[in-house]
């Protein structure tokens, strides 16, 4: 009879071990920028249900509850995730991608709303797809503006940087000239002596 029990509560943790492994393995395989996707959850939800189902995957992956290498990397996405969805203005981008990739799907099949297969496990499926491929796009639009910006404040600064640089030169110049005033003054009075010995010389020549 022991065994027995020693049997069931072995084959009961790895049934555990094996959920914990399956649900690691579905977030780490859910599109990074699809919050909804990573807590298995559609939009519309409550917030509550946000948070309760963070609470259930949480529990189940928690590092501490598992040796698979991933699980810190899983829990971190899906804390990443909730966060994301309980920002109300984050939650609202991402809702607008999943309205439009509806709408697309839908466009795509000619269907309307109240077609008997919209919401159906394979136009979900689909949708899913369209949202990670307009998440990717919207990423890639971004980082081109914030590549963009980055070389137009790049140039900003080298423009800053020649115009300061041209101002302590300028004021260089200017103390420069202004420290050898005196030596140039002597310089134009030892000229004008010379010329006037030079003229006196030869008038006392021709007299």
């Amino acid at each position: 009879m022991a065994d027995d029990i020693d049997i069931d509560a072995l084959l009961s943790r790895e049934s555990a071990q094996l959920a914990r492994d399956r649900e690691i393995a579905r977030i780490l395989a859910t599109h990074p920028l699809d919050a909804y996707a990573m807590l298995d959850l559609l939009p519309g939800c409550p917030a509550g249900d946000i948070k309760a189902q963070y609470r259930r995957k949480s529990l189940l992956i928690h590092p501490d509850k598992t040796t698979n290498p991933d699980a810190p990397t899983a829990f971190d996405q899906l804390k990443k995730a909730q966060d994301e969805l309980l920002d109300d203005k984050k939650r609202g981008i991402l809702d607008s991608v999943f309205s439009d990739a509806r709408r697309l799907v839908m466009r795509s099949k000619g269907w309307g709303v109240d077609h008997p297969d919209v919401d159906g496990k394979e136009f979900v499926k689909e949708w899913r797809v369209m949202v990670g491929k307009m998440l990717e796009e919207d990423k890639g639009r971004r980082e081109k503006l914030a590549k963009a910006q980055m070389q137009a404040e790049g140039r900003e600064r080298e423009r800053t940087e020649r115009e300061v640089e041209e101002r302590k030169r300028k004021r260089e110049m200017e103390k420069k000239w202004e420290d050898t005033r005196d030596e140039r003054i002597s310089n134009w009075r030892d000229f004008k002596k010379g010329g006037a010995k030079k003229k006196k010389a030869k008038t006392n020549v021709l007299g």
